[in-house]
């Protein structure tokens, strides 16, 4: 299945909208763009969707079942509406079966009705009546609430949380215009499931107060009903937001579930293979021996015995190397190097020779898999350097490959969990090579990000927080949720993105700081200026139409703010307070907030706001330039501290008056408490309900979310 929804826009019953130009120049050859969707068609190819039309033959079962969202758009007669001409406007009972059936069992109809609908020939009341509902026969005026003084073309009222902001399917969308439109009923609830009213008639309207825009959920589908089909129609959707409407609406019929795909990694077999479990058993055997610099102490364990598993080690790499001719160089130096260990006596490990012959992002085909085994640390993991053994798997699709064409990161690469040791049963998500035990670490050129164990456990921490602030996600966000491999690309995407970030700009230090001690706000706004210039790029590619851009946008914005911001501990928690700078910039700008225990975003001013946020920090690297090291310091923690509120007894708080300038910068970063920088309210109370979830992700891949989903349900 696809990544990305597949939509069917039915012209198969005489529709009177056509994705064709020429079609829809045939339909009204004096204003085209009144019959045309071909624009709405374009909104969504730009996010990814297939977009396609069905023209001839019916709405069978196998037609529906390649698509994830079924649209209709205004079927009439041709002699009471301009129209298509192509087929019957009216359905046949066995396409209304058909229909009903896909729906309920997973899939995603959209249907656009029209003012007097009863009055077009058509059956379409029978279509939307399988699902409890019905258009009332009737058309609305308002002669105050209306668009460019027409009174057929009203200003609906569009569903809030009752403080004027609009989340779900009404995310970004402030104003929309129904032309001529009829009302919207609901007939059977018990047919129709759970039904919302998106927008409804204004008080001054005739009918007053009744529905325009309704979804429901009958069975395990998603239904968005509209009692107006102009909205969307070419010469129409540039108005008002009609636009992030149309976008809203069809992304939240396909969320049904059956876009998503979990695709199967092609060297998934090597995790049962009897070589690999032979290895990985000599490792796991081999791993409590050693000392925490990587060492095997001989006093305290047998070195005879050591270096029979040391040998098993080396015969279970020999075994699965023709597996990886692509790594043959850095196998056999690999079995050297660890008999090397052993014939010395198992003193500190020195791994120098063979991870200079490690290169896998010279490699960056998707699917190729590489064994890896090292004696190393894993970062954000296990700290000692034990020998673990990883399979991986590369993940670099063409996209991503093209994308790199313009966010040029020879060192990059984007990698698959398949199997590992218990080092990296932890929190770490990196395979770098300075983490190997060598004699010394010379400059390498690739780092590897398991995106894939980034995506499931921001699936998971950040379903588990949208429930718990009872926060209304955009549909195009529920869809990093629903879909694994969507969010796995979207992952992808910023890690490059951001990893380029690090040596580029206007930079006051070295932006990795290697070897330099600072306080660690400095690292803190380092790592959060990557994702704020990744935002922004993500903002332009949207715009260009790159699909996973928008994702990357809700990537940055929900894991800074939800598992960033509490994970680990509180001592120099620097990209904890990455999150909590984000989270009171946004809430200070009026771009979020949290009342009622809920929390809401305004997504239409959160971009912007975002944005800002960068060029405040971009300006601050800028006039860092400019200053002494110290003074840069300075500035950068008045910068912080004006968002985030500092610790009560904080010497720095007080300002360059309480610091001790004339000493050594050393003495400042002293001074700086563990907790220089507390959690505010919002997060002590999310921290507590939300730290055992963020816990529960240690060790997360693909396939173990998967497992999860099925003890727990959908992490959606």
């Amino acid at each position: 299945m696809s990544v990305f929804p597949r939509v069917l826009v039915d012209e198969s019953h005489s529709e009177a909208w056509s994705l064709d130009p020429q079609v829809a120049a045939r339909i009204n050859p004096a204003q085209p763009a009144d019959a045309s969707y071909a624009q709405a068609a374009e909104v969504l190819r730009q996010r990814g969707y297939d977009v396609t039309a069905h023209t001839t033959g019916g709405l069978a079962a196998d037609v529906l079942g390649e698509a994830d969202v079924l649209v209709v758009a205004h079927p009439a007669d041709t002699g009471a509406e301009r129209t298509s001409g192509a087929g019957s406007p009216v359905f046949t009972e066995a396409e209304l079966d058909a229909i009903e059936t896909y729906v309920r069992g997973g899939g995603g109809l959209v249907v656009l009705g029209e003012c007097q609908q009863g009055s077009y020939g058509s059956n379409l009341l029978d279509l939307v009546g399988r699902f409890g509902l019905s258009i009332r026969n009737t058309t609305v005026h308002d002669g105050i609430h209306r668009f460019n003084g027409v009174s057929t073309w009203v200003l609906a009222d569009l569903d809030d949380d009752g403080n004027g902001r609009r989340g779900g399917i009404l995310s970004g969308v402030d104003e929309a215009c129904f032309y001529r439109a009829g009302t919207i009923v609901v007939d059977d609830a018990d047919k129709a499931g759970e039904v919302t009213v998106l927008a409804r008639t204004r008080a001054t309207a005739d009918p007053a107060g009744e529905p325009l825009a309704v979804t429901a959920r009958p069975g395990d589908g998603r239904v968005v009903l509209l009692a107006d089909s102009d909205l969307f129609g070419d010469d129409s959707i540039d108005d008002l937001d009609h636009r992030a409407l149309w976008a809203n609406l069809v992304t939240w019929a396909a969320g049904a579930g059956r876009g998503g795909s979990d695709a199967s990694l092609e060297a998934a077999w090597l995790a049962v293979d009897p070589r690999w479990l032979d290895l990985k058993a000599a490792v796991e055997e081999i791993r409590p021996l050693q000392n925490k610099d990587g060492s095997i102490d001989g006093e305290t364990h047998d070195l005879d015995a050591a270096r029979r598993i040391v040998e098993r080690i080396c015969t279970g790499i020999e075994a699965l190397a023709p597996e990886f001719p692509h790594d043959a160089a850095y196998l056999t130096q690999c079995v050297a190097d660890f008999r090397r260990w052993a014939d010395e006596g198992f003193g500190v490990p020195d791994f120098l020779d063979s991870i200079l012959v490690f290169d896998p992002a010279a490699h960056r085909e998707d699917g190729l898999a590489h064994l890896v085994v090292f004696p190393m640390y894993t970062q954000n993991g296990n700290l000692d350097r034990n020998i673990e053994a990883v399979l991986v798997s590369v993940y670099w699709p063409d996209w991503l490959a093209e994308l790199e064409k313009t966010y040029t990161n020879k060192a990059f690469l984007s990698i698959d969990f398949i199997d590992f040791t218990p080092g990296y049963d932890t929190d770490s998500a990196v395979l770098f090579p300075e983490t190997v035990a060598m004699r010394e670490v010379p400059q390498f050129t690739w780092g590897a990000i398991f995106s894939d164990r980034e995506a499931a456990r921001f699936r998971r921490v950040t379903a588990a927080a949208a429930e718990l602030l009872s926060l209304d996600l955009p549909p195009d966000a529920e869809r990093l949720l629903h879909s694994q491999e969507y969010c796995q690309g979207m992952f992808a995407m910023w890690d490059m993105i951001h990893d380029r970030t690090h040596m580029r700009g206007d930079l006051p230090f070295d932006p990795f700081m290697i070897k330099q001690r600072m306080p660690y706000w400095m690292y803190s706004l380092e790592e959060l200026r990557c994702d704020l210039n990744t935002f922004v790029e993500a903002t332009k590619l949207e715009k260009e139409g790159q699909p996973f851009a928008k994702g990357v946008q809700y990537g940055v914005i929900f894991d800074r703010i939800f598992r960033f911001s509490i994970t680990g501990g509180r001592v120099r928690n620097y990209d904890g307070l990455g999150g909590q700078l984000l989270f009171a910039w946004l809430h200070k700008h009026d771009a979020l907030r949290w009342t009622d225990n809920r929390l809401t975003f305004d997504w239409a001013a959160v971009p912007g706001s975002v944005c800002e946020l960068a060029e405040a920090v971009n300006t601050l690297y800028r006039e860092g330039i400019d200053r002494s090291k110290v003074a840069h310091w300075i500035a950068s923690y008045d910068f912080v501290s004006e968002y985030v509120a500092p610790h009560p007894r904080s010497t720095w708080a007080k300002g360059a008056d309480a610091l001790p300038l004339e000493g050594k910068p050393k003495e400042l970063v002293d001074l700086v408490l563990p907790d220089e920088f507390p959690l505010n309210v919002f997060f002590e109370a999310l921290n507590k309900k939300l730290g055992p979830v963020i816990t529960s992700t240690k060790g997360i891949t693909a396939e173990s979310e998967k497992q999860y989903a099925a003890e727990h349900g959908s992490v959606a």
